[in-house]
């Protein structure tokens, strides 16, 4: 009898064990579910972490510390930003510095990129922008008319250089400089400039973009033997033979890499023209129109302030060939890298990081009363 009653009793465990198992399974889900649900309701009902300056950065070379570095990396290693919030819709994760509350985001190459991971952020429920400054620290190509590489420029107007009608230069007119036509235009720099949907200039606050330059304007910048070897070549150009230093000049915005000293006239003039001859061409890359296009929105729906945004751009290579060679060969000579690429590439990094570490050092420092005035005179 014992032995019967054992051998049933061994089949019906056997017959429960795989259910108990399960309900146990399904009731662990339950749980995890409960406590997942939990977890994003508290997410959402946080108080938004606070910014007082968002760094943005355009591209990084691979890992945030420790390798060959882009834009970011100094600032993530040195600042520092000890914290990693995840950013799945936006180009990279941001970094974050919660005892200065200093926010780091690397938007990706691009206007497009820089626009849609400026407006992810913006949107962000887990962040207050309300009261941030926007410090864009990048690298860019100089025009040799106006400075050396090295340098690190500050930018009062910012023009897009994508916005146009093109047509082959092989086929315009022979008394036309350029076949860039802006748009709903039928000739180069035909007046007047539209505005609106056809405008393609921003101008900053003029007051903020002149107190960041009064603080940094005595900074030394790094020039080394490589630095100075290429600004020799640079025969005719005055201000591309001097040593680099911060100046302000105007900033242009593409897309396209251009390079040469046909497309360097262009840009003079494409400048000019959306500036109302107020802007003179200084620096070119490939982001900040979208980073402030972006930031105009967001200042539409109250989510941040416009007039908080400074452009700070250091030049790793010039914009256009020295008298002795092609624009083919400047073009291929200038290659990304660290030894055989921009001339100033490393000291272009490190000129972004000294110069707007100057300029979130002091906001921070005197949040008392940068958070509700903004410094400078004006907005």
């Amino acid at each position: 009898m014992d032995n019967l009653y054992k051998q049933n009793l061994s089949l019906c465990m056997r017959k429960l064990f795989p259910i108990c198992c399960l309900a146990l399974f399904i009731l662990g889900c339950q749980s995890s579910s409960s406590e997942m649900a939990a977890s994003q309701n508290n997410h959402e009902t946080t108080t938004p972490l606070p910014v007082r300056v968002v760094v943005v950065t355009m591209f990084e070379n691979g890992e945030d510390t420790e390798d060959s570095p882009g834009e970011f990396q100094y600032w993530v290693e040195r600042f520092p930003f000890p914290d990693t919030i995840a950013f799945p819709h936006g180009y990279r994760n941001l970094r974050y510095d919660p005892d200065k509350q200093v926010l780091g985001i690397c938007t990706g190459m691009g206007t497009a990129r820089s626009a849609a991971s400026i407006m992810a952020l913006g949107m962000d429920p887990r962040f207050d922008l309300t009261q941030a400054y926007w410090l864009v620290a990048g690298i860019a190509g100089i025009d040799p008319e106006d400075g050396s590489v090295g340098s690190a420029v500050w930018a009062e107007w910012l023009i897009d250089g994508d916005l146009a009608h093109e047509i082959d230069p092989r086929e315009i007119p022979k008394d036309w400089s350029t076949g860039y036509i802006p748009l709903s235009k039928t000739k180069p720099y035909e007046m007047p400039v539209l505005e609106n949907d056809y405008n393609n200039a921003m101008h900053l606050n003029p007051a903020l973009v002149a107190w960041a330059y009064d603080l940094t304007k005595e900074v030394a910048l790094e020039d080394n033997e490589k630095i100075r070897a290429m600004r020799t070549k640079y025969s005719g150009f005055p201000e591309a033979q001097q040593p680099p230093r911060v100046m302000k000049g105007d900033h242009l915005a593409a897309m396209t890499y251009w390079h040469g000293q046909y497309y360097n006239q262009w840009a003079n003039e494409w400048v000019s023209y959306w500036s109302g001859g107020q802007g003179n061409f200084v620096t070119s890359a490939m982001e900040d129109t979208g980073t402030g296009q972006a930031l105009e929105f967001l200042h539409q729906a109250g989510k941040v302030d416009i007039n908080r945004l400074m452009v700070l751009r250091t030049a790793s290579n010039y914009t256009m060939q020295y008298p002795t060679i092609s624009a083919v060969q400047s073009l291929t000579r200038e290659d990304h890298g660290e030894e055989e690429g921009y001339t100033a590439y490393l000291p272009s990094l490190e000129a972004a990081y000294r110069i707007g570490k100057v300029v979130v050092d002091s906001l921070v420092q005197h949040w008392d009363r940068y958070e509700m005035q903004l410094p400078g005179k004006g907005i």
